[in-house]
C-alpha cells in the first residue's frame, strides 16, 4: 500500500488513524532519510494511542517511554554502534511486550524484528511538505492494519 501525505495536517491525520488501530504487542518500524518525517509520524502515532507527553526523538537514549492507553516505547536506533547495546537494554522485553514499538531506522536492526510487523518507508514527495509512504509488514496484524486503514 502506498499513500501520499499532502503536509503536516494529512501526516497528523494518518498516524492519529493508525494509532487508533494498534493493539497491544504492535511492532511499528520507520525507515527514511534524515529529515523524512519519521518523529513527526511518530508523535501523531503517539496521539492516536492517547499520548499526552511531548514525544522527542531518543537519538541519544535509544528508547522513550510514554503512557497513552497502551505503553509506547519509541526507538530511535540511528546512532546505535552495534546491537550489542539493544541487549544491554532488553529489548526483547519491549518488542514481545504488552505495549506498542515505534522503531526509527529499523532497518538496521531488521535481524531482530520480531517477524509480525508493520513498515512504514517514508519518502519526500514532488513538494516540500510532501510525504509518500509505502506500507509493508510480516504477520496476521499487518494484514489486519492494512484492513483497517483501507476500510478507513
Amino acid at each position: 500500500m502506498e499513500i501520499r501525505l499532502k503536509g503536516l495536517e494529512e501526516t497528523k491525520e494518518f498516524g492519529i488513524k493508525l494509532g487508533n488501530i494498534l493493539k497491544s504487542g504492535d511492532i511499528v518500524c520507520l525507515n527514511g532519510d534524515l529529515g523524512a518525517g519519521k518523529t513527526t509520524l511518530t508523535k501523531s502515532i503517539g496521539l492516536g494511542l492517547g499520548v499526552t507527553d511531548y514525544i522527542t526523538s531518543p537519538t541519544f537514549t535509544l528508547i522513550n517511554q510514554y503512557n497513552g492507553r497502551l505503553a509506547v516505547y519509541h526507538f530511535d536506533v540511528y546512532r546505535l554502534e552495534n546491537v550489542d547495546e539493544l541487549y544491554d537494554l532488553g529489548f526483547d522485553e519491549y518488542f514481545y511486550g504488552k505495549g506498542v514499538c515505534i522503531i526509527e531506522w529499523a532497518e538496521k536492526i531488521e535481524k531482530l524484528l520480531p517477524k509480525e510487523r508493520i513498515v512504514l518507508d517514508i519518502e519526500k514527495g514532488k513538494d516540500i511538505d510532501e510525504r509518500v509512504i509505502k506500507i509493508t509488514g510480516h504477520g496476521n496484524r499487518y494484514i489486519e492494519i492494512l484492513k483497517e486503514l483501507e476500510r478507513n
